[in-house]
């Protein structure tokens, strides 16, 4: 009886049968987000943005700053409530709507991809890169790097601009990528949906944890959901620094280590400190969002790192986050060869 339950706890939750369907939606990513960019400027999942039309502004006239602590909590609470269930319903309709077309298997890639991000994060990254090497980094070199990362590049100088797109790289592929494929191969669409609507209320008001209040219970069970998805997340981008010139596997190994200045897991936790110390940059420090409000960002990297950072360091961050990409490929790619043992 318990072998039993066990099993077929197993077979519907743990399915390693729903890895091709990521695979091809990873793939389709890629492929058109390399090709439109960043759909109205934002390279975060397609399932944020839509989330941001329907209950952004909603939740920006709801956080008030002058309100009591307590009363934005639970106008923060009521919203999550509210948004969770509409991306628990959502993952439910995709679920009716695969088996009633599954077009050969189409339409699950294409709704899972919804929730992903992957080529819009690389075209944007690209794009920095670029204007950078050629001393031409305008409003629409960053623009999409601005509105995907929720900081007002304007106020900042060229560098600064820099360590967010470094930092950004790799919190899209932790919250982006690997935490809703996990979560998609744990219990399908409805879990997938419902921990990317954590994570797009943790990013639309969390303000790196420093929100007043109101994101306090998103940024609490977003935390509870990704832990385990953002360390893994990290050791990805550490084994990657095996791969990548300058990197050093040591120092990012490192960064696991109980060092100082590390980054909060809601700056990017595990992810992004592995980043900094396997390149030995630093990046975060003080930012301002997009409504123009100050946010006291720690600094992240080893002692003694340069925040001064290039195109040639962003260089090397877009080949991590690529290789990062192969690896997660590979993983799944290995779990679903052991799974058909």
């Amino acid at each position: 009886m318990i072998t039993d339950f066990i099993t077929n706890w197993h077979a519907h939750f743990m399915n390693v049968e729903r890895i091709p369907a990521i695979l091809m939606a990873l793939l389709l990513c890629v492929v058109t987000g390399m090709i439109t960019g960043p759909l109205v400027g934002n390279a975060n999942p397609f399932m944020w943005v839509v989330l941001d039309k329907l209950f952004g502004k909603t939740g920006a006239r709801m956080d008030k700053p002058q309100r009591k602590r307590g009363d934005l909590v639970f106008r923060g609470l009521l919203l999550s409530v509210f948004v969770i269930a509409f991306a628990g319903l959502i993952g439910q309709m995709f679920e009716i709507g695969v088996l009633l077309q599954p077009l050969y298997g189409g339409t699950r890639v294409i709704l899972l991809a919804l929730l992903m991000t992957s080529g819009s994060v690389w075209f944007a990254l690209l794009r920095l890169y670029f204007a950078e090497e050629q001393g031409k980094v305008g409003e629409g070199a960053y623009y999409a790097i601005a509105r995907s990362a929720r900081v007002n590049l304007a106020m900042g100088d060229d560098y600064g601009i820099t360590r967010t797109a470094m930092a950004y790289s790799v919190r899209s592929f932790d919250k982006g990528l690997v935490a809703p494929a996990l979560w998609y191969i744990l219990a399908g669409f409805p879990a997938a949906t419902m921990y990317a609507a954590l994570a797009f209320l943790s990013w639309r008001f969390g303000k790196n944890g420093k929100s007043s209040g109101f994101a306090a219970v998103p940024l609490a069970l977003e935390r509870l959901t990704g832990m385990v998805p953002s360390f893994i997340s990290a050791a990805f981008i550490t084994m990657a620094a095996l791969f990548t010139p300058t990197a050093k596997l040591h120092s990012g190994i490192a960064s696991w280590l109980g060092h100082k200045d590390r980054a909060p897991y809601d700056q990017g936790g595990a992810p992004v400190s592995a980043l900094a110390w396997g390149l030995n940059i630093s990046v975060g420090g003080p930012v301002h969002d997009l409504n123009g409000d100050p946010i006291k960002g720690d600094w992240v990297g080893p002692k003694g790192a340069t925040a001064k950072l290039d195109h040639k360091h962003l260089r090397r961050a877009i080949y991590i986050n690529v290789i990062a990409h192969i690896l997660f490929v590979a993983s799944l790619l290995g779990a679903y060869i052991y799974g058909q043992i």
